[in-house]
Order: C-alpha cells, then sequence, then structure tokens
C-alpha cells in the first residue's frame, strides 16, 4: 500500500508541476500526501489565472494556440499530403496519451475527492475542467471542417480538369453497350426460332405426344402452321382431341349426360375412337360405381356411331378373356360390371352374358362363383325379362354349387343372399334408371354376331397418332355428321349464349346502378349472413345469466341488453341452453324463464315455439338434459307462466311417441303433480284451458281441445295406451275420463250401427233381424272388451271365454291403480250377475225351446235399459 501511494504521489507532482523535492524523499504516511495533494488543488482552484506550465510537461490542459502556431499550421497546410498524414496520425497519438492522463488524473482526482474535507473546492476543479473540454472539443471541430473543405477544393481543383473527357469517354461506353444488347437480343430471337423449329419437329415425329407443351406455347404454334393438312397441324390436333375427351368423360354424371353427350359429339370422335374407348374403360375401372353411367353414355354413342359403341364392347369382351386366362379376379370384376350393364342397355345381347355365366359355372371356384354372383346381380333382371328360361337354368346350376358344398362358407353365404335377392325381383339392382333410359327402342343398336368364341380385332392403332392423307376431306365428312346429329341446336346454343350473356351484363348494370343509388340516397342495408351478432348476443345473455345472484338481478340485467325485434327468442333458447347444461336442475332458471313471461307476454309466445321445437327433437338430448328441459316446463306451466294449451303439441299414442318422448312426458306430469298434487292437477286438466291464438281465429265447431291428443279419445287402442301409461307413471288418477269413456264405447258403436227403431208394431215382423243385429252387435262389443280393459257384459250372445278374458283384464287394472281398481270392481259386479241372466235367460237361436217349436224372443233395448235402471237396488241390497 505505502509503494502504492508513494507512486501516486509522484505522479500528482509531476502532473501539477511541482518540485522534485516536494514529492521524493518523504517518509510521511499516503494519507498525509492527500491533504497536502487537496489544499494545494484547492489553492489552485481559486486562483484566477492559471501558473505557468513548462513546454514539456504532458499536462491535459490546454491554452489558445499563439500566433506563431497558427502561422506554422497555415504553413504546414501547403506541404505534400505523405506529410499532413504523418502529422495527423502523431496528432493523434498526442490526444490519445492525453485521454489516458486525463483518465488517470481523474481518477486520482476522485480519491482524493473521497478523502479530502473540502468538496467545495474539488467542485469548482471539475467545473474548470469542464470548460476545458468544452473548449479543445470546439477546437477540434474547427480543425476537422478546415481540413474537410482543403480537401474538397483540391478535388474540384482536379475534377474540373478531366470532366470533359470522362464525359465523352461515359458516352462511347454507353453507345457500345447499346450495340452489343441488340446483337444479343437478335441472337437470342434466332435461338428461340430454331428452338421452335426443332420441337415442331420433334413433336410431329415423336410416338406418343412429346413432351408437354404448354398451352399458350401450343396455340402459338398452330397459328405459326400455315399448313391445316401437315403432320404437325394433325398432330397437335391430336393431342387436344386427347386431352378434351379424357376432360369430357371425366366429368360424366347422370345430371349432365345429356351436355356431356353433346361436348362429345362436337369432337371427331371416329377419329378418337380408340381414344373414346380406352378413356372410358379407365375411367370406369377407376370409378366402378358410375359405371351405369358410362353404359348409359356407350348406348347413346352406339345409337349414333355403332362402329364406336362395337369398338368398346369388342375391347371389354377381350380383356375379360385375357382376365380369365391370368385369373386376375380384380380385373375380371371391374370387366364384367361393365358388360352387364352394356346388356342392360341392350348394347350387348343376352347371348353374351350367357356365356361369360356358362364359362364361370363351368369348373365353379371361390372367386369364379364370386364374379357370376356380381355378374348376374347386375344384369339378372334383365336376363329374367328376355330369356326367363336361360335365366331359371342359371340359377338351378347355383343351386347345385351350394349343395355340392365344394366351396368356402363366405361364397356360399353370397349364392343364398342372391336367391334372396331373386325372390325380391332385384329391387336393389335394376336393370335401367329412369335417368339413364335416354334412348328410344327403334333407336337402339344391338351387337348380336359378337360371341365370346371370336377373335376379336380391338383395333390398337386407333390409340396412337398416325397421319391422314385425307384429313381435311375426313374432317369435312365429320362435320356434315355432327350437323346431322346435333342439328342447328349448336349455333342456336351459341346465340342464347350471347344473349344470355347480354342479359347478365345488363342485369350488372343495372344491379350496380341501384346499388349506388341506394348508397347515395343512405336506403341501403347491410345484412350479416354469417351469424357474427346472433352469436354476440348469445354470449351476452350466457354471460349475463352466469354472472348474477339471483334470478331477479339477472332478469333486470337481461331486460336491458337491447334486442331487435325477433331477437327476443334468442333469450328463451339460451335460458333452457343453460338449463339443460347442468348437473342438476336449478329453480333458478325456471324463476327467469317465469319473471320473463310474466314481464312481455310476447316472451309467452316464443317459450311456446321453444316448448314445441324441444319436444320434436326430444330424442337428441341425453337423460340429463332431457329431465332438465322437462323440469324447467314443468315450472312454467304449474306456476301459470305458460299456458296450458302447450299440451296441443302431445300425442300420446303408440305410433307418435318414442322411448324419450314418453319419459319427457313422464318427468313433465310427475313434476307438475309435486307441485300442484294429483286432485289439483286433475281439476285443471278437466277445466278448458285458453284456447291459442291460431284457434281463436276458428268458428266454434272447428276448434280442436288442446287436451285432445294428451287424451286420445279417437281410437280403443290409442285410449287405452294412454291409460296405461299414466297409470305406469302412478298417475292414474287422471284417466278416470278415458276409461268412462272405453267402458261405454262398446254402446256407442252399436247404436252407432243399429239406430233404435222408434215404433214397437213392427216387433213381431221383425224379430229375425232383432235377433241377428244382437248377435253381430254382441259380437263387436265381445271383440272390443277382449282388447280393452272394459267390460265385455254388454253383448248378449257372448261366451264364458269372453268373459273370464274381461275379467281378467279388469282385474290387472284394477292392481294397477287405486282409482282404476274402485270403479273396475264396482263396474265388474254390476256386469257379472247381469251376463249370468243373460246367458240363462237367451239360449242360441239355433236350439228349440223346450215347451214349443216358437223361438224366445231376444231381449230388446227398452229391457237392457230397464236393467240399467235396477242397478242401484241390487247394489244396496248386495
Amino acid at each position: 500500500m505505502e509503494s502504492r501511494g508513494r507512486e501516486g504521489g509522484a505522479r500528482r507532482s509531476v502532473s501539477r508541476g511541482s518540485s522534485s523535492s516536494s514529492s521524493s524523499g518523504s517518509s510521511s504516511p499516503p494519507r498525509s500526501r492527500r491533504r497536502r495533494y487537496s489544499r494545494s488543488t484547492s489553492s489552485v482552484s481559486r486562483s484566477p489565472t492559471p501558473r505557468p506550465r513548462a513546454a514539456n510537461s504532458n499536462n491535459f490542459l490546454k491554452t489558445s494556440p499563439s500566433k506563431e502556431q497558427r502561422t506554422i499550421k497555415r504553413s504546414t497546410s501547403k506541404e505534400t499530403g505523405g506529410e499532413l498524414r504523418k502529422k495527423s496520425r502523431d496528432r493523434e497519438e498526442s490526444h490519445k496519451g492525453l485521454k489516458r492522463k486525463r483518465r488517470s488524473r481523474s481518477r486520482s482526482r476522485s480519491h482524493s475527492g473521497r478523502r479530502s474535507n473540502t468538496p467545495s473546492r474539488s467542485r469548482s476543479r471539475s467545473t474548470e475542467l469542464r470548460k476545458r473540454r468544452r473548449n479543445d472539443k470546439q477546437e477540434e471541430e474547427e480543425r476537422r471542417r478546415r481540413r474537410s473543405t482543403e480537401r474538397d477544393s483540391r478535388k474540384s481543383y482536379r475534377t474540373s480538369k478531366s470532366s470533359r473527357v470522362k464525359r465523352e469517354k461515359q458516352d462511347e461506353e454507353e453507345a457500345e453497350e447499346e450495340k452489343e444488347d441488340a446483337e444479343a437480343l437478335a441472337k437470342k430471337q434466332q435461338q428461340a426460332e430454331e428452338w421452335a423449329k426443332r420441337e415442331q419437329a420433334s413433336l410431329s415425329s415423336a410416338k406418343s405426344g412429346g413432351v408437354y407443351v404448354p398451352p399458350f406455347r401450343l396455340r402459338a404454334m398452330q397459328k405459326e402452321v400455315q399448313d391445316k393438312s401437315s403432320p404437325a397441324h394433325q398432330r397437335m390436333t391430336w393431342d387436344a382431341l386427347k386431352k378434351s375427351i379424357n376432360g369430357v368423360v371425366n366429368k360424366v354424371t347422370i345430371a349432365n349426360i345429356t351436355d356431356i353427350v353433346a361436348q362429345l359429339f362436337r369432337e371427331n370422335i371416329i377419329r378418337g375412337r380408340g381414344l373414346l374407348s380406352r378413356s372410358l374403360m379407365k375411367a370406369q375401372s377407376v370409378s366402378q360405381s358410375f359405371t351405369h353411367v358410362y353404359a348409359a353414355l356407350v348406348a347413346i354413342i352406339n345409337s349414333k356411331m355403332p362402329a364406336v359403341g362395337e369398338l368398346i364392347l369388342v375391347r371389354l369382351l377381350d380383356r375379360f378373356k385375357k382376365a380369365w386366362r391370368r385369373n386376375e379376379k380384380a380385373a375380371l370384376l371391374c370387366t364384367t360390371k361393365f358388360i352387364a350393364h352394356l346388356v342392360n342397355q341392350q348394347v350387348a345381347s343376352e347371348i353374351v352374358a350367357l356365356q361369360i355365366l356358362a364359362l364361370l359355372l363351368e369348373n365353379p371356384t371361390d372367386d369364379s362363383v364370386e364374379v357370376a354372383v356380381g355378374f348376374i346381380k347386375e344384369c339378372g333382371q334383365e336376363l329374367n325379362e328376355t330369356s326367363a328360361a336361360a335365366f331359371n337354368g342359371v340359377f338351378e346350376r347355383f343351386r347345385g354349387v351350394l349343395h355340392e358344398g365344394q366351396i368356402d362358407k363366405r361364397v356360399q353365404y353370397m349364392i343364398e343372399n342372391l336367391f334372396a335377392v331373386r325372390k325380391s325381383s332385384f329391387a336393389d339392382f335394376p336393370n335401367k334408371l329412369k335417368e339413364l333410359d335416354l334412348v328410344e327402342e327403334e333407336d337402339q343398336i344391338t351387337h348380336d354376331e359378337l360371341s365370346l368364341d371370336d377373335d376379336f380385332a380391338v383395333d390398337e392403332e386407333a390409340d396412337y397418332f398416325r397421319p391422314d392423307p385425307d384429313y381435311l376431306a375426313n374432317e369435312a365428312k365429320y362435320d356434315s355428321l355432327r350437323k346431322e346429329i346435333l342439328g342447328d341446336d349448336e349455333e342456336a346454343e351459341d346465340e342464347d349464349a350471347d344473349a344470355e350473356d347480354d342479359e347478365g351484363d345488363d342485369d350488372e348494370a343495372r344491379k350496380e346502378m341501384e346499388r349506388q343509388k341506394a348508397l347515395e340516397a343512405g336506403t341501403m342495408t347491410i345484412t350479416d349472413e354469417t351469424d357474427t351478432n346472433t352469436v354476440n348476443l348469445r354470449r351476452t345473455i350466457y354471460l349475463t345469466i352466469m354472472s348474477a345472484l339471483d334470478f331477479e338481478e339477472c332478469t333486470h340485467k337481461l331486460m336491458k341488453i337491447n334486442l331487435l325485434p325477433g331477437q327476443e327468442i334468442e333469450l328463451c333458447r339460451m335460458v333452457i341452453e343453460c338449463s339443460s347444461q347442468e348437473r342438476t336442475y336449478l329453480r333458478y332458471y325456471g324463476l327467469i324463464g317465469q319473471r320473463l313471461c310474466l314481464i312481455n307476454r310476447i316472451y309467452q309466445e316464443y317459450f311456446d315455439q321453444c316448448f314445441a321445437k324441444q319436444y320434436e327433437s326430444i330424442h337428441r338430448l341425453e337423460t340429463n338434459k332431457l329431465r332438465n328441459v322437462a323440469k324447467l316446463f314443468a315450472h312454467l306451466l304449474h306456476s301459470d307462466a305458460l299456458p296450458w294449451h302447450v299440451l296441443r303439441y302431445i300425442h300420446l299414442n303408440e305410433d307418435e311417441t318414442t322411448s324419450s318422448s314418453r319419459i319427457f312426458i313422464k318427468i313433465l306430469f310427475q313434476e307438475i303433480s309435486e307441485y300442484l298434487g294429483l286432485p289439483k292437477l286433475n281439476q285443471r286438466l278437466k277445466e278448458p284451458p285458453p284456447m291459442p291464438p291460431d284457434q281463436l281465429a276458428l268458428p266454434p265447431k272447428q276448434r280442436v281441445d288442446p287436451y285432445a291428443g294428451l287424451f286420445p279419445k279417437d281410437h280403443p287402442k290409442n285410449t287405452r295406451f294412454a291409460i296405461n301409461f299414466f297409470t305406469s307413471i302412478g298417475l292414474g288418477g287422471l284417466t278416470d275420463e278415458l276409461r268412462e269413456h272405453l267402458r261405454t264405447a262398446p254402446k256407442r258403436i252399436m247404436e252407432q250401427q243399429h239406430p233404435v227403431i222408434p215404433s214397437a208394431a213392427h216387433s213381431s215382423s221383425d224379430s229375425n233381424s232383432s235377433d241377428s243385429s244382437s248377435s253381430s252387435s254382441s259380437s263387436s262389443s265381445s271383440d272390443s272388451d277382449s282388447d280393452s280393459d272394459s267390460d265385455s257384459g254388454s253383448s248378449s250372445d257372448s261366451s264364458s271365454s269372453s268373459s273370464g278374458s274381461s275379467s281378467s283384464n279388469s282385474g290387472s287394472s284394477s292392481s294397477s291403480s287405486d282409482s282404476s281398481s274402485d270403479s273396475s270392481s264396482d263396474s265388474e259386479s254390476d256386469r257379472r250377475p247381469r251376463s249370468r241372466s243373460k246367458h240363462t235367460r237367451t239360449p242360441h237361436r239355433d236350439s228349440p225351446r223346450r215347451g214349443g217349436s216358437r223361438e224366445r224372443r231376444a231381449p230388446s233395448r227398452d229391457d237392457r235399459s230397464n236393467n240399467r235402471e235396477r242397478r242401484p237396488a241390487s247394489r244396496d241390497r248386495r
């Protein structure tokens, strides 16, 4: 530490220009030296003028240059550039050394400032240093500015002499470059022409069309060719024909087959018959589901150009024979399907189909039988119509193969399925669709001369390009043939297309003018078809419902939402949706719906619509959601927030209900009965509900009871179903009227069939008719009572077995519910004695009376009415 302090003290003494005796030879500690140094610095800072410094001192403080130094600097500016650079480099090095000394001096002063007890002196010293540094920077900037001006003056002097020479040289170079560019462009054009000639020659001499040529280049090459009969032009038209046929065939469907046929006839398909057949077979192998469409297309072409249709059929038969020899199952399935549909379209004869079946079933294997089954499924309906005997023989062969049992189980199942398809008259495999029956019978051409035993000429040369010496003549012939087939429709279609384009342009211009006028007038309305506003509204409603503390706050916030006319139903839907998403039903949502319905009547109508929609799609909801929705609507009904005429959407019968809808009805009525109780609920259902708005506009006789579907009385079967349903869910007390209706149904049916005779004078003459009517009425009543839970004793000729079945049914209905058991037991006790008295009193009408030959008179309606009047007395006696 002492050595460092001494060195620091020595440096301070040298920098301040003090004598060497004051810095060296002192044995005092470093702290005392620092104190002395701080006093000296304070004295220096107080002095107004700086002390004189030695010339060789390396102090960082600088004074302003003298007059002699300025003259020296001016004189040096005339020196050479090398000397100036050397001097500037020396000056920079000296500046760097001064900077280092300044840094060391500032560090030492900062240390001394920390230890000194006089901070005011150090502050004054630092301000003085800042001023001097600022002066040094200004001088340096002036020096640099002076150098830059001298440099610019030297450059301007040099450029003024050689500017004219440089301009001349630049002009000469630009002229030479333009000449070179022109020569290079001419050379490129020449090379492009040579390349086009080579490409044209290669295209005309290539075997399969050569490399791909872009359409714009192909059009340019066609324009360059002047001779239309040259091989080059024929080659280009061949390539265009190939692309056109492939594109048209790939676009054919049931909907556009007529347009596709017209496009094909516009092309020279006689020249490109090989291309057409290959394209059709390839497209059918790739998409076999469109086989019937391709067969219809072939049938249309065959009706106008039989040679093209024959070539396609010949190639299919040749492919079948090759696939049979090579044992290629996939190719056999594909080819036989196409041939079968050609048989359906009557392009191929049924003889070819029978030959194929005979070949496949001659030595049956799993693959051959499978191919035969698929083939006869496709064309079986047509074979059955044209040659029924051969068709039956084929199925006898199938039966024999099945009984032999030498094939796989899977194939046996396929044969059994084939017999089921035959039994249904090939309902799933029609020979022709109505949309594809496009050829009239007189225009159909069937190739009967073709057979599998023939050697086919597939004409493979038609697939490749061959120059035609009579190209122009053949094209003219095909143009005349095309006009005969299509007529003047082509020109008319072009004119119609032009007229439609003009009309379309006029309409678009008119619409644009109307749009501009609407924008200027400000009457144009923009409709958002993306439902963005609806989604945002539903999000707002959901957040409002979920963030409220209770239903009153929620309803208050919901009423503050700005709803457009017709958006109120979104509020009802969101309440139902939020309720269905809960794990268990929360009364919170029911109170919200109740408050909304009481605030505004329009929400009742929207909840009515939501009820109908929810009941219609109730089978799509899960059990938990179904329960929550049913309890929500039950809350709205028992609180009278929702009118009870919404129950008109429920039709309780076996045909119009599902398991989900029955669960919904069960939960709905059980929840209402928990709130109201069974007696009050029964009373509410007996009271006439308010009629819906659509029923109020009708006359009273045409209005429909809203509860007619819930408690059906149209048919005993539906009535019985409703009784059993409500009894099974523990609400049998709601079915008293239905039970009474079902009990009195036989009487009403009998009265409707046989009206009451007003006069009793004809009783003796009409005894036989009364016997027959009573027997028929008894039989009808016994039939209705055997199906229902009511009594069968109202009939006059019911047997003991029918009475036993009615008593068992009434006993089963009595065990389901207390109320039903009471009513059924009373009716049972009233019916049994009466039925016994009838049986004892009324013998069989064919058996003679003991006392004589005259038959006993059957009881009339007056007697039965008297018996009914005497029932209470007999009950009291019992």
